[in-house]
């Protein structure tokens, strides 16, 4: 049976995409000032995770803006947040990306998934020809 927290928590949680460390995403933020309402929007890394997949569950966006990197914590589930959007995905092995603060030039560039999958080359479509196209080059002569 199913505790007050654990229902409370069920009916807070937002539909929200799989967010992943080494995913680019663009936050869409509420923010509020005097009686005026604006949506800011900070795009950046994902570079970690934290406290699950929960109510509590945080992520760290990471972005660099005029050579000072620039980190932010957002709730997962905040009313403040308006949407989450998923770039890019890239491959990584780690689950926490601290070494990308130090990384500097390839060190900090990320693999793309889309190139980490294997690419199967695509069977070409076999087109029927009509006999107009037919006739035209069975009447010329091979290329020598």
């Amino acid at each position: 049976m199913p505790t007050l927290t654990e229902k409370f928590n069920k009916e807070q949680e937002k539909n929200m995409p799989d967010i992943r460390p080494g995913d680019v995403v663009k936050v869409h933020q509420k923010i509020k000032e005097g009686d005026k309402e604006r949506i800011q929007i900070f795009e950046g890394v994902v570079i970690a995770r934290k406290h699950g997949k929960g109510i509590s569950s945080t992520i760290t966006v990471r972005k660099v803006v005029d050579s000072v990197g620039v980190e932010r914590i957002f709730p997962v589930h905040s009313p403040s947040l308006e949407k989450i959007e998923v770039v890019k995905s890239s491959k990584v092995r780690r689950s926490k990306l601290y070494y990308l603060r130090e990384a500097k030039g390839v060190k900090g560039k990320l693999k793309n998934k889309a190139l980490a999958v294997a690419i199967a080359p695509e069977e070409v479509p076999i087109i029927e020809s009509s006999p107009e196209v037919a006739d035209t080059t069975a009447n010329q002569e091979p290329a020598k």
